[in-house]
């Protein structure tokens, strides 16, 4: 449990939960900031077109990221009838959260790779560029997974055609119920259906460095 770290090691567990905020505030943003652009108010109107993290963490998502080993953020408010494309409009929206943690992720590894020529690896600085670019990593590739409620279930329903309506409609329903049992497999059971997955990602980073 990430909770454990606070007492193993508090500079670790307070960069990881600086990683986690800002990772999190960066994608709800974006996707509040895609919806505006392509026509749909409804975020911004509810004070979701900002960077402030209070703004789109989630109280009990959180609770459960600390005590559970994963959570969530506020779903931002999209009103798709308000969309421009009206096939491919919630899919843009979509993609554009994952997005911002790739751009991120990017971002902080120039920034590391620049740092490494006068920073020691093991400095708490280059530890806490290794969280967010490994958190932002992670965020990005898990919610594009495709199984509701994740923005990759979004992206999946636009590119399925209208004859697979009954079948996103139950995908829409049991999404969320398939989503925590693979958790629960990967979290508890040991199945590590996830761990693979990230593993491989996280492998290809360390060929920036």
């Amino acid at each position: 449990m990430l909770i454990n770290t606070l007492f193993q090691s508090p500079e670790i567990f307070l960069m990881i939960i600086l990683s986690i905020i800002y990772a999190l505030t960066v994608h709800e943003f974006s996707h509040a900031l895609a919806a505006n652009y392509l026509g749909d108010a409804t975020a911004k109107y509810n004070g979701r077109l900002n960077l402030n993290p209070l703004s789109h963490m989630d109280f009990f998502g959180t609770l459960m990221l600390l005590f559970a080993g994963f959570g969530w953020g506020r779903p931002v408010p999209v009103n798709t009838y308000n969309l421009r494309f009206r096939k491919w409009g919630m899919a843009l929206v979509s993609l554009a959260g994952p997005l911002s943690n790739f751009i991120s992720v990017v971002l902080f590894i120039i920034i590391a790779n620049f740092l490494g020529n006068f920073l020691a690896l093991n400095s708490l600085l280059f530890t806490f560029l290794f969280y967010l670019i490994f958190i932002n990593l992670i965020l990005g590739i898990f919610n594009l997974i495709p199984i509701p409620p994740l923005d990759g279930s979004k992206i999946l329903f636009a590119f399925l055609p209208d004859r697979y309506e009954s079948f996103k409609r139950g995908l829409a329903v049991n999404g969320p119920w398939i989503l925590l049992g693979l958790i629960f497999l990967d979290r508890f059971v040991g199945v590590n259906i996830f761990g693979r997955i990230f593993g491989f990602f996280i492998n290809l980073i360390y060929f920036f460095f």
